[in-house]
C-alpha cells in the first residue's frame, strides 16, 4: 500500500506540474480591440495567431475607453488594445514578451510598446524597407508607473 500511494503522489505531482510546462505550447486566448479598418492591427493579430494565440477580434471606433475600462493610462496607447489571463496588452508588443508575461504572472496592469515604432511586431511589413526603430516593451504597474521589461534595437 505505501508503494502504491507513492507512485499515486508521485503522478499527482507530476500531472499538477504538466500545465506549468506545456502552458507555452498550448494555444493562448486573446481578445484585440481596434479599428475595423487598421492594416498595421490586422498584421499584429497575424503575428499572434503565427505563434499559437486564439484571437477573438472586437472591432471598436477608439481605443482610448477600452484602455481606460481595463486600468492602462492613456500615456502608454497604441492603435490596438489587447487583454489575455487579466493582462492588458498594449500595442506592437512582440511574442515573446507576451509569453513571458504569462509565465512570470508580475503582480501588474499589463505590457505595452507605446505608440508605433517601425521593426515592432505589425509594424515590420515591406513597405518599411528593413526600417527598424529601437523600443522598450514596458511593464504596466497599478499606479500607473511602468518599468522596462524588455528592449529592442
Amino acid at each position: 500500500m505505501t508503494i502504491i500511494s507513492s507512485r499515486r503522489r508521485a503522478l499527482v505531482a507530476a500531472a499538477a506540474l504538466l500545465p506549468l510546462a506545456a502552458r507555452a505550447q498550448l494555444k493562448t486566448e486573446i481578445e484585440v480591440y481596434k479599428s475595423p479598418t487598421c492594416g498595421c492591427c490586422n498584421d499584429w493579430i497575424k503575428h499572434l495567431q503565427a505563434n499559437g494565440f486564439t484571437v477573438k477580434t472586437t472591432s471598436v471606433t477608439d481605443t482610448a475607453p477600452v484602455r481606460a475600462r481595463f486600468g492602462l493610462p492613456a500615456r502608454y496607447g497604441s492603435c490596438h488594445t489587447a487583454v489575455t489571463a487579466g493582462y492588458v496588452v498594449e500595442g506592437h508588443v512582440p511574442v515573446r514578451e507576451i509569453r513571458r508575461l504569462l509565465a512570470e504572472r508580475p503582480k501588474a496592469v499589463g505590457i505595452a510598446v507605446p505608440g508605433m515604432p517601425i521593426g515592432s511586431p505589425g509594424m515590420d511589413g515591406p513597405e518599411y524597407k528593413g526600417q527598424k526603430d529601437p523600443y522598450d516593451v514596458v511593464l504596466v504597474l497599478a499606479d500607473g508607473s511602468s518599468k522596462v521589461y524588455a528592449t529592442y534595437s
